[in-house]
């Protein structure tokens, strides 16, 4: 199922939302202009290893050990990669950014990218492979989408055999399976020397949004009592 557009509009202009795809896509443009050794180097440099944090010892400084939880949100491997990743950010980030302002998206958008590079790290120990893309932290905002939104209707794109359609799906419904799909592809490929895609950082991600919408919702509501 491939998402188009949800039937909400935002309230405020999602200057960060759009700024962040505008991000994404000119640092792969910039990227793409790099030999293949530059650009693995670059992924090795500013992508998540999981075992530089596992190893007994290291001459790795803090900064270049922690810096790449950041930076490889902005990181992609292909195009595919970074318009599968925009697209759904498209979608679901200008309502998540509306309920939670400007400043607090930004925050919001990078915690989650931590917190889902966090949960690969975790669940992948022994991985020298670098984890790169904004996925993790787009799971974070379909975890809070799916907390403040659910009633909201997706246009989805959907694919049957060799037809394609297309139907306004509950948003609940949609994320609840995106969700459970991820879960299904981590258990299925656990130990798998084929995975190339971070399936639990999508789950951590995404459980770290839906936290994070919950608690923002009963912050206001205890704020207006």
């Amino acid at each position: 199922m491939i998402p188009l557009r949800d039937n909400l509009r935002p309230g405020r202009f999602p200057i960060i939302n759009i700024s962040l795809i505008v991000l994404n896509a000119v640092i792969f443009v910039y990227q793409s202009a790099m030999g293949r050794e530059e650009t693995f180097l670059l992924f090795m440099q500013y992508g998540v290893i999981p075992l530089r944090f596992f190893e007994l010892s290291t001459d790795i400084v803090t900064a270049e050990l922690y810096l790449p939880f950041i930076t490889s949100i902005f990181l992609h491997g292909s195009w595919f990669h970074l318009l599968s990743n925009m697209l759904y950010l498209w979608v679901f980030g200008d309502n998540v950014e509306d309920r939670l302002g400007h400043a607090g998206y930004l925050l919001f958008y990078l915690a989650a990218g931590v917190a889902a590079s966090l949960a690969h790290v975790f669940t992948e120990p022994a991985s020298p492979v670098p984890v790169i893309g904004a996925s993790g932290a787009i799971a974070g905002v379909l975890g809070s989408y799916f907390i403040f939104y659910p009633r909201a209707r997706i246009l989805t794109l959907i694919p049957i055999g060799f037809f394609i359609t297309t139907a306004r799906i509950s948003a609940k419904f949609f994320l609840i399976f995106w969700f459970f799909l991820q879960i299904f592809n981590a258990f299925l490929l656990v130990g798998g020397s084929a995975q190339t895609v971070a399936w639990w950082a999508h789950i951590g991600g995404f459980v770290f949004g839906a936290a994070a919408g919950a608690l923002f919702l009963l912050w206001k509501r205890v704020g207006a009592i």
